[in-house]
């Protein structure tokens, strides 16, 4: 057997393998005569069909994966030993002159299209310099905050009218389009909440309103989106999809929500018993999580800012029509339009990857299980202070989160994301980076800004 690669240019390569009647020959025939002892055809008993009509009926299958198997072993073993830096698989390259038989066992020959993964040799840390924007925890954060946990910890009572933050429940009819109730029309009882219409006509219209009281109106105006739409009037998204007339609202109550007292009694609720016993303590421990509550996603805004620019810099190439026909190979359901339209961001990912990949081989940063295991507790942890609940127990929150990791893509999934706080620790502590505080309404929406 001969395996060997060419290289076309720096980003590409064929790989070519060439098996001869010898390498399989053996593994071939004891193919056949394992499936000789298991095969049972009418006429004959078990085990003693010929060995001709075996040969016959089941020969190309068995050969085809034999060799296969020869393939598959071979090229993996090539590209370890030679230490090739591929990206993506293997693609076979199907010559359309070379038509194989698998009938006529003979020396056969296979090539594949290979993408060569760049080289990357960063220059950590140069003369850029970077920006850490973080959010200035205020005094009106915290009251707002604080003003949300005692709201959270309420209760709703019922109140004659409607305030701007208050709920309505009411009762929605289809109208036609002269604004008539239509008897087979939809009739769905639903809660609308007034602080969150953005529509400002809508809000003044409904704010002050009392049970009974009637409205028609659009609405698109007093829900967000079309799904929230579909739920209030009690009907499928396709049909709010299309949905172009008004409603007919009918009050039938309308609630408040009265916050908890600010006392040691939500205190306890949100921490702990005793964790915080005054105001000025509890206050002192929301400070604490907001501060922690933005870390990733001030890391976030830093990993743009520093992936854009390094990629940028070392302007990495990829062997790009090599991966898009890869990605199509490996998606039967994608389509050639699809992958054009979403491979720039792909791509800028993937040279990301490289980058990091480079970072964590150079510096030999590692993933013990241990460290597994606690920063899976960690993250549970606090999202349980995101939701505001308590955190479980020590053994509790252990068992939660080995249940966690017995789940192979979510222990993958933890495990890439301890190597990329590893990656992002090494290059706070190599780059020039200045810390630069803005509002909280500017810092949401500058990460608002990432995920569009």
């Amino acid at each position: 057997m001969d395996v060997s690669v060419n290289k076309i240019d720096a980003l590409n390569a064929v790989l070519t393998v060439k098996i001869s009647n010898e390498d399989y020959k053996t593994s071939y025939e004891s193919s056949l005569k394992n499936h000789r002892k298991q095969m049972q055809l009418p006429g004959f008993r078990k085990g003693h069909v010929p060995t001709s009509v075996i040969k016959k009926k089941y020969g190309p299958s068995i050969l085809a994966e034999e060799i296969d198997k020869i393939l598959n072993k071979s090229i993996y073993d090539y590209i370890t030993e030679n230490k090739l830096n591929i990206l993506g698989n293997p693609l076979p390259i199907e010559d359309e002159k070379i038509k194989i038989d698998w009938s006529q066992p003979s020396d056969f020959e296979f090539k594949y299209e290979l993408g060569l993964a760049p080289e990357i040799l960063p220059d950590l840390p140069g003369r850029l310099k970077y920006t850490k924007y973080q959010p200035t925890i205020n005094e009106a954060l915290i009251d707002k905050q604080v003003d949300d946990f005692a709201r959270r910890y309420g209760k709703l009572t019922s109140v004659e009218k409607a305030g701007e933050r208050d709920m309505i429940m009411a009762n929605f009819k289809e109208l036609d389009q002269s604004g008539n109730v239509i008897i087979e029309g939809f009739n769905q009882s639903s809660t609308v909440s007034l602080e969150f219409i953005t529509d400002k006509k809508s809000k003044r219209k409904l704010t002050g309103c009392k049970p009974t009281d009637t409205f028609q109106l659009d609405p698109r105006k007093i829900s967000r989106g079309e799904a929230d739409m579909a739920a209030m009037l009690g009907i499928d998204k396709e049909k709010a999809k299309h949905y172009i007339n008004d409603v007919l609202m009918t009050v039938n109550e309308v609630k408040t929500l009265e916050p908890a007292n600010i006392d040691v009694v939500l205190f306890d609720k949100i921490y702990g018993a005793g964790e915080a016993k005054n105001e000025e303590e509890f206050r002192a421990k929301v400070n604490e999580d907001l501060n922690k509550m933005f870390v990733a996603d001030i890391d976030r805004l830093l990993k743009d800012e520093i992936s854009t620019t390094l990629i940028k810099k070392l302007k990495i190439k990829l062997p790009d029509n090599f991966l898009k026909k890869w990605i199509l190979s490996s998606n039967k359901k994608a389509k050639i339009e699809d992958i054009e339209k979403e491979y720039d961001r792909y791509a800028e990912g993937l040279k990301w990857q490289l980058i990091e990949n480079f970072i964590i081989k150079d510096q030999e940063l590692k993933v013990e299980g241990e460290e597994l295991l606690n920063f899976t507790m960690e993250l549970m942890g606090n999202q349980y202070v995101q939701y505001g609940m308590m955190i479980p127990e020590e053994d509790e929150l252990k068992k939660t989160a080995q249940k966690v990791l017995s789940n192979n893509d979510e222990a993958r999934k933890i495990n890439d994301m301890i190597y990329d706080k590893k990656v992002m620790e090494y290059l706070k502590n190599t780059l020039k980076i200045n810390d630069k505080f803005i509002t909280h309404e500017d810092f949401t929406k500058k990460v608002a800004e990432l995920t569009q």
